[in-house]
C-alpha cells in the first residue's frame, strides 16, 4: 500500500470503522428495518465508506481504475447502472434474506463511492448532466412508483415506508438537480469572470 499522507491516512481510518459500524448485525439490520433508513441512510453511508476508502488504493490499481475511467465515463454509467439495479424492489427483499445479494450490494455501492467523485471530477458538464439527465428521471419514476403504488411492492417493508421513501426520492431527485444548476451556474460565472 502506498504510503498515505496524515488526512488521507484519516480518511480511510475513519471509513474503516464506519464500515465496521455498518456491517455489525444491530446497526445493520436497525437500518434495514425501514425501506427509508435502507436505501436513504444505509446506502449513502457505504458510498461515503467507499469514497473514504478509495483514498487506500494502492497506485497501480489507483491507475489502472484512472485509466479506465477516463472521462469519467465508464465510472459514471457503472455508478447509474448500481442506482437502477438497488432500487428495483426484489433487490431490496433479497439482500435482506440472501448473504450473497447483501454482499453484492455492499460491494456495488462502495465501488460507486469510490468513483463517483473522481467521475465527476473527470467529466465535464456535458458528461455530468447526461448522467444526471438519465439518474434523476429514473429516481423521480421509482420515487412515484413507489409513492403511489396501491400495494406493498417489497415483501419486507409496510406500505407506508414504500410511500414515504416514494416522496423522499422525487425530493432528493430534486434537490439534487436543484444543487447540480447551482454549481453548474457557479461554475460558469467564475470562469465568465
Amino acid at each position: 500500500m502506498r504510503a498515505l499522507r496524515e488526512p488521507a491516512f484519516v480518511q480511510v481510518a475513519v471509513g474503516a470503522a464506519l464500515l465496521a459500524l455498518l456491517v455489525l448485525p444491530p446497526m445493520r439490520l436497525a437500518l434495514e428495518s425501514s425501506m427509508s433508513l435502507h436505501m436513504l441512510v444505509q446506502y449513502p453511508a457505504l458510498m461515503l465508506v467507499g469514497a473514504l476508502l478509495g483514498k487506500a488504493l494502492p497506485h497501480e490499481p489507483a491507475q489502472h481504475l484512472t485509466d479506465w475511467n477516463e472521462l469519467g465515463i465508464s465510472g459514471l454509467a457503472a455508478c447509474a447502472l448500481f442506482f437502477a439495479v438497488l432500487m428495483i424492489p426484489r433487490v431490496l427483499d433479497l439482500a435482506l434474506v440472501d448473504a450473497r445479494v447483501e454482499f453484492a450490494k455492499f460491494a456495488a455501492l462502495l465501488f460507486a463511492g469510490a468513483v463517483l467523485r473522481p467521475s465527476l471530477r473527470a467529466a465535464g458538464l456535458v458528461i455530468q448532466g447526461f448522467f444526471l439527465g438519465s439518474v434523476v428521471p429514473m429516481t423521480i419514476v421509482v420515487g412515484t412508483l413507489y409513492r403511489d403504488a396501491p400495494l406493498r411492492l417489497c415483501n419486507a417493508y409496510r406500505l407506508d415506508d414504500q410511500q414515504q421513501l416514494g416522496l423522499a426520492l422525487i425530493c432528493v431527485a430534486g434537490v439534487t438537480t436543484a444543487g447540480w444548476f447551482l454549481l453548474v451556474v457557479r461554475r460558469l460565472s467564475i470562469s465568465a469572470a
